[in-house]
């Protein structure tokens, strides 16, 4: 199926010199002309189209989206899953907002006069943290619901990471692992053990600088205890590896080491859903969880078998992981599945 330039124009809520100007810079090309010259689109003309715009409205020049399609760095599904999140966000914040305004408007009915921080509260769409959570999200949140407590529990520790970088104590030492696992345990309890809660919060601290000031935790901070905490999982490892095995995983540990939440967010989303390990979601799942293991454990079933041995046997490895039984199972199932079915292809192949 065709689609002529002013139709698309019209459906996409842009002009047709919009259309014209994508061309003329090889945005976006037309993949076909009519017998009577009209510019004529197809389904991936389309949805290149609708990854411009949604780069565009991220806020990316014409010049980076070209060089980011190009690239090809982001699929179609990530990018529709990117607008989902962004669109998730906005709701949060609409919805927020409608909640406020329904308190200010029965207090005002009640002539309950709203105090002055009610107002300013509404102004700010309430707090930071409801920009970002919801209600109901806010009151599952133990360092919302035990904010002074908690309070003076963070402020330790930030001000201990804080003398260890100024004295340049190196992530290796003892004192920089005890303090990111207890940093990490820390986090693990005051997110409810929910990697999406983790997911919003580094997003805040990366983008609300109110945040930055209330907590004092710094860029610099976050990527000191990361890899304090990956050191001491590091430090684990090396018992059960080869040190040929060990240089392989201290070399590519931190390489995708930011996707990992994410995944587990997504892991628990299927686990909840009740996701049939045996389906296509759910087999993408595990594929990936695989792609992501072996990106520091390598391809060789000995070496993986080490790192399971390690898994079982070693508490602290499963600490700071957000991962629960529950999802641990669903996912060792997921994982089975595809296993099963690789070795079934596998056989098939021989007897031919």
């Amino acid at each position: 199926m065709l689609i002529q330039v002013g139709e698309l124009a019209k459906r996409a809520g842009i002009t047709v010199r919009t259309l014209h100007h994508y061309e003329q810079t090889g945005l976006l090309l037309p993949s076909a002309r009519s017998a009577a010259g009209y510019r004529l689109y197809t389904l991936a003309d389309v949805q290149r189209l609708h990854m411009i715009q949604a780069l565009a409205k991220a806020g990316l020049e014409l010049a980076e989206i070209k060089d980011f399609l190009e690239q090809g760095s982001l699929s179609l599904p990530e990018l529709l899953d990117a607008q989902i999140s962004l669109l998730d966000k906005q709701l949060r914040s609409i919805h927020t907002l409608r909640d406020r305004l329904m308190d200010l408007r029965t207090g005002l009915l009640a002539d309950e006069t709203p105090d002055l921080e009610s107002w300013l509260q509404t102004l700010e769409l309430m707090t930071m943290y409801d920009r970002w959570f919801s209600k109901e999200e806010l009151q599952q949140l133990p360092f919302i619901v035990q904010k002074d407590a908690l309070a003076a529990i963070w402020s330790g520790l930030v001000a201990e990471a804080r003398t260890l970088m100024a004295h340049n104590v190196d992530v290796s030492e003892p004192q920089a692992r005890d303090l990111a696992t207890r940093w990490m345990e820390r986090l693990e309890q005051d997110t409810a053990g929910k990697p999406d809660f983790l997911t919003r919060l580094n997003e805040m601290h990366r983008v609300e600088p109110q945040m930055r000031e209330q907590t004092g935790i710094t860029a610099e901070m976050t990527d000191y205890i990361t890899r304090a905490f990956a050191e001491s999982k590091l430090a684990i490892w090396e018992k059960y590896l080869t040190p040929e095995e060990m240089a392989f995983t201290r070399a590519h540990y931190f390489d995708r080491m930011m996707e990992w939440p994410p995944l587990v967010t997504k892991l628990h989303q299927a686990q909840r859903e009740h996701l049939l390990p045996d389906s296509d979601d759910a087999q993408k799942l595990a594929q990936y969880w695989l792609t992501l293991f072996q990106s520091y454990a390598g391809t060789h079933p000995e070496t993986q078998q080490k790192f399971r041995t390690a898994m079982q046997q070693e508490p602290h490895l499963m600490k700071g992981t957000w991962m629960t039984p529950a999802v641990l199972d669903w996912l060792q199932q997921a994982i089975g599945v595809m296993m099963q079915r690789r070795f079934s292809a596998s056989e098939r192949s021989q007897i031919r």
